[in-house]
């Protein structure tokens, strides 16, 4: 495979076709290798538009999202230099290494020690800085590290706390993927200096769920 070819083809065809524009979101994909973030036995897939298992042997386990909705998502919360980042759910590192480039700091935290361990491998092999790894259940916010500019849900939840909105600094950005199966919105919800939130859904799309993610109706955006 010629790998720079496969990666410029990623951006011309995928990235830039679904309204990824920002010349430096652009940049970065050739700045962060994404193979070296995918499994061994899935790197001929690193370029292709499709989710990459990234957990073995588990159904409907963890899986690296689409090279176009990682992108998106990275332009739609306009990191920046000053802006410190929570991820909830690390998965391979990739998203991770993408903010990272872009961020003050990212705190990353993933439930299952197994895939901690496999992002942190390839987050240190990538050599990124500015990153804080951590094990544990953020699927109601992080409170330890709070507050935050950016927040990042890698996985579905049915319902979006407003914990993780109170844990956003004043016109601080959240993305997540609000619903359960087939209909899903990929959502930004953007704090006021009131003390209010606005939310605007950009597209449908259908991810793994968080663990333990939140089903009551408690609270909606």
């Amino acid at each position: 495979m010629n790998l720079e070819q496969a990666r410029t083809n990623m951006v011309e065809q995928q990235i830039r076709t679904w309204e990824v524009l920002d010349q430096d979101v652009l940049d970065l994909l050739y700045v962060v290798p994404r193979e070296e973030f995918v499994p061994e036995k899935h790197r001929a897939l690193a370029f292709a538009d499709m989710d990459i298992p990234i957990e073995e042997g588990v159904k409907g386990g963890a899986r690296m999202w689409q090279p176009k909705m990682e992108a998106r998502v990275v332009q739609e919360l306009a990191i920046r230099r000053t802006d410190r980042v929570l991820e909830v759910g690390t998965g391979s590192g990739y998203l991770t290494a993408l903010m990272s480039h872009r961020a003050s700091h990212v705190f990353s935290v993933e439930i299952k020690p197994a895939l901690a361990a496999f992002g942190r491998a390839n987050l240190e092999r990538h050599g990124a800085d500015k990153v804080t790894l951590e094990i544990g259940d953020a699927a109601r916010g992080w409170p330890s590290r709070a507050p935050y500019d950016v927040i990042v849900l890698t996985g579905s939840t049915p319902v979006l706390p407003r914990t993780f909105a109170e844990q956003l600094t004043p016109a601080g950005r959240l993305f997540a993927v609000v619903g359960e199966p087939p209909a899903m919105s990929a959502r930004l919800v953007v704090a006021t200096a009131a003390g209010g939130w606005h939310s605007s859904d950009l597209f449908e799309t259908v991810i793994a769920p968080l663990a333990n993610a939140e089903h009551a109706p408690r609270f909606r955006f």
